[in-house]
C-alpha cells in the first residue's frame, strides 16, 4: 500500500458501513463495504468492525460520520445548529476515547429547533455534493431520498434549512402491515410502472390543501373497482407518497421553484426526477455517491489531513 495514504473515512450509518481509504490527493485508493451498521455490529463491537474492515490498510487517523454519532452508535456526538457548513460541522466533531486501531473522530449531525428536525449523515453527502458540482452553493435544495427524505436548503454554501419526510418508512409500512398491500403480488422483484407512478404523483398534485391522507384509501378503492392493477399498486403508492414531499415542496417554496440536486441511489432519484416534472422543477442535478468526498472535505476542514501528515496525534481542537 501506498506510503502517500492520507485518511480512513468512514460512512456508519444504520445498515452498513462503507471504508474509504483516501491518498494525499483526496483520491479513493480502496473501498469496502459491510452489513455492520449500528444496529448489526459483528462481534467485538464497532472496535471490531473498525478494525476487520480496515485490516491490512495502513494506520493513519480516521473520521466517521453518520449514525455512529448517535445516541445508539459509538459515542454520541452533539448536533450542530443551523445554518451550517463544513467548518461549523468540523468544529463539532468529537475524538473516540479507547479507540486503539485508529485515531478516530466522529462528525455531528445537524438540528433544527423549530419545528424540531435532525439528520445525521445527509450534512456529509451535501458537504460533498458542493465540492463537487460548487456551482450549487449559491441557491439550492438538496434532495436525498430514503426511509427518512431529506429535503435540505443550501444557500451561499451554508445548509440553511431542512425537512425530512418518513416517505420511505411509510411506504414499507402501507405496503406490508395495512389494507392497501392485500393481495399484491409477493414477487419483490417487479418491474417499474412508469404510468402507475405518475398516476400517483398526479392524485396527491391534485389533493389540494388536503394532502394525500384523504386519497391513500382510494389506492384500495381502485384496486377493488378494476381500475388499478394489483401489480400496479406498489408504483401508484410509491408516487402517491414522493408526490406528497412535492406537493410539500412546492407550499413551502410559496409559488416559486428552487433547483433540486438529488443524492443518493440512481433508480430511486429516478422516480423523483420523474416526479419533479410534473410541478413544474427543471431537470434535476443526480449525484449518486457524495459521502466519501464529503468525509474528505469534514477532515481537511478540522485539520486532520495536516495532523496525519505530520503524524502528530495530538487531536484537533473542537
Amino acid at each position: 500500500m501506498s506510503t502517500d495514504v492520507q485518511l480512513i473515512g468512514l460512512d456508519w450509518g444504520t445498515s452498513s458501513l462503507r471504508a474509504y481509504l483516501y491518498d494525499a490527493d483526496g483520491k479513493v485508493v480502496a473501498s469496502r463495504q459491510q452489513s455492520w451498521g449500528i444496529r448489526n455490529v459483528p462481534e467485538g463491537g464497532f472496535a471490531g468492525a473498525l478494525q476487520a474492515i480496515t485490516a491490512d490498510w495502513p494506520a493513519c487517523v480516521a473520521m466517521a460520520a453518520g449514525m455512529i454519532g448517535s445516541r445508539q452508535g459509538w459515542r454520541e456526538v452533539p448536533y450542530v445548529a443551523l445554518p451550517a457548513d463544513a467548518a461549523s460541522i468540523a468544529h463539532g466533531m468529537l475524538r473516540v476515547d479507547g479507540c486503539g486501531s485508529h485515531e478516530l473522530w466522529i462528525a455531528p449531525g445537524l438540528q433544527r429547533r423549530q419545528p424540531a428536525d435532525v439528520m445525521r449523515g445527509e450534512e456529509t453527502q451535501i458537504i460533498g455534493a458542493l465540492a463537487q458540482q460548487p456551482q450549487h452553493e449559491v441557491n439550492m435544495r438538496f434532495v436525498l431520498p430514503g426511509t427518512h427524505s431529506k429535503w435540505a436548503t443550501v444557500v451561499d454554501g451554508r445548509i440553511t434549512a431542512f425537512d425530512t419526510v418518513m416517505t420511505g418508512e411509510i411506504y414499507a409500512l402501507l405496503i406490508k402491515h395495512s389494507i392497501l398491500g392485500a393481495g399484491l403480488p409477493s414477487d419483490p422483484a417487479q418491474p417499474f410502472w412508469a404510468e402507475a407512478f405518475v398516476r400517483g404523483v398526479l392524485v396527491a398534485r391534485e389533493s389540494g390543501a388536503e394532502g394525500i391522507f384523504s386519497r391513500l384509501f382510494s389506492t384500495r378503492a381502485l384496486m377493488l373497482a378494476g381500475e388499478l392493477s394489483p401489480v400496479h399498486v406498489p408504483d401508484f403508492l410509491s408516487g402517491l407518497l414522493i408526490g406528497e414531499e412535492f406537493r410539500l415542496a412546492r407550499l413551502r417554496d410559496n409559488g416559486g421553484v428552487t433547483p433540486l440536486c438529488l443524492i443518493g441511489d440512481t433508480s430511486l432519484c429516478e422516480r423523483y426526477a420523474l416526479a419533479a416534472q410534473h410541478f413544474d422543477y427543471a431537470s434535476p442535478a443526480v449525484i449518486d455517491n457524495a459521502a466519501a468526498q464529503g468525509l474528505w472535505q469534514l477532515a481537511s476542514a478540522a485539520g486532520l489531513l495536516t495532523k496525519a501528515k505530520l503524524h502528530s496525534f495530538s487531536g484537533v481542537t473542537p
